[in-house]
């Protein structure tokens, strides 16, 4: 898959964390009925691989669908296996060369230029800011916008609607977003309340907005 095109196309990346695996599946079937395209579920979850693989089933051979918290070569070569088509990490690390050597793209958790620097090196396509806000937000972003303005930013952590929208505004390609937009869903929480929250997000992401 084309990951920068998708993210700039749909600038919602779903990440999907939980304890109970079915509700963690039903999630993701919940977010692609709502629209959510791009969705990835965190190998932190319970029986993650398991959900992986129905997640893959349910969605068909063509839906984009992410691994995240890729870490290890073993985590790269699991999530392949389970349907994975794009990995997410939290860091730069192992995973990346081992997904890239797999021909999976990569969404590179970093935080640091030096960083941003290596993950690229490493040939990940598109670096997760991350823990976004508390490596300073919107005005973090656009600091490291001024010396690295072709690389796709997509922050993660902290983001809401509100700032999911400064963040498209300010330059990101994307935004990922966890518990802001699954809740409970994923441990056995309301389906209809994560649809709403879908719903909400999506709007948000729909127009870039103007910057805060």
């Amino acid at each position: 898959m084309e990951l920068v095109d998708a993210l700039r196309t749909h600038r919602l990346v779903a990440i999907v964390r939980g304890t109970d695996p079915s509700s963690a599946l039903d999630s993701v079937r919940t977010l692609a009925r709502e629209g959510v395209t791009l969705v990835e579920v965190s190998l932190t979850s319970t029986d993650a691989l398991d959900v992986l693989a129905g997640a893959r089933a349910a969605l068909g051979p063509d839906a984009p669908l992410g691994a995240g918290t890729v870490l290890s070569a073993d985590d790269a070569r699991a999530a392949h296996r389970a349907g994975a088509d794009f990995v997410v990490t939290p860091a730069v690390c192992e995973g990346i060369t081992a997904a890239r050597q797999l021909g999976l793209p990569v969404l590179a958790g970093a935080m640091t230029p030096s960083e941003v620097v290596e993950a690229v090196r490493l040939g990940a396509e598109a670096v997760k800011l991350f823990p976004a806000s508390d490596a300073g937000g919107p005005a973090y972003l656009r600091a490291l916008l001024g010396p690295f303005p072709e690389v796709p930013f997509v922050p993660v952590g902290g983001v809401d609607t509100a700032a999911a929208r400064t963040y498209l505004a300010c330059g990101a390609v994307a935004v990922g977003v966890g518990s802001p937009l699954i809740g409970d869903a994923a441990d056995g929480g309301s389906s209809d309340a994560l649809r709403l929250r879908a719903r909400a997000f999506l709007e948000t992401v729909a127009t870039k907005g103007d910057d805060q």
